[in-house]
């Protein structure tokens, strides 16, 4: 009978667990009506934390994992949306720092990830609902545009194209904002949790006031 080591058990144990964990706080985004946003601030962090503690290998194992539980418990399209962009994100968060590569490098390409995950799940939804929700985006920005353009009493009637741009713009926006939230909360918590990421550039760590 083959004895696996300490370190042997965790490399089976851990990519279950956490994979586990991060399948729960998926189904929990999608179904339930409050919290969504905590959710979506913790939902990359477990496969993050397995790519720090053990590597590579081990998260692409814990996204596999995860994968193969979604699909069971909600089929192939919802079970697959969390490929986009968390799945995603959260290889690529954990490989940066596994690496050590700075916060430019990982926040730059993951917001461009974000934003790109985005409009996959846009158009997915689509076609799950048979709604355009692009146009639902569209008048929620139309609404906030014009909101923007009464405060400042400006002479100026957006057209459909600047309405586009201005939604896209947003959605850019939202995902630089949340890729580097998810570095913020990262580099709090980790280290109370044995694990650590880079530390912060310079101009950050004096805008936020983070402690290095």
């Amino acid at each position: 009978m083959k004895i696996y080591n300490k370190k042997a058990a965790l490399n089976l144990i851990e990519p279950s667990y956490l994979a586990s964990l991060s399948s729960l706080l998926w189904v929990a985004l999608y179904y339930l009506p409050i919290g969504g946003a905590l959710l979506r601030l913790i939902l990359p962090l477990p496969i993050i934390i397995l790519h720090l503690r053990r590597g590579t290998k081990n998260a692409i194992e814990g996204l596999i994992i995860q994968f193969l539980l979604l699909l069971i418990l909600m089929g192939p399209v919802r079970g697959t949306l969390f490929l986009f962009p968390y799945g995603i994100l959260s290889f690529w968060l954990g490989w940066c720092w596994f690496k050590e590569k700075n916060w430019w490098v990982s926040w730059s390409l993951g917001f461009i990830l974000g934003t790109f995950g985005f409009f996959l799940r846009v158009f997915a939804l689509s076609t799950l609902v048979g709604e355009n929700l692009w146009v639902i985006i569209t008048r929620a920005s139309y609404g906030l545009l014009d909101k923007f353009i009464d405060l400042f009493n400006l002479p100026f009637s957006p057209s459909v194209l600047i309405i586009q741009i201005f939604a896209i713009l947003l959605i850019i926006f939202q995902e630089m904002v949340y890729v580097l939230t998810l570095h913020i909360i990262s580099f709090t918590l980790f280290p109370r949790l044995r694990s650590s990421i880079p530390d912060p550039p310079s101009i950050v760590n004096r805008f936020l006031g983070l402690d290095i």
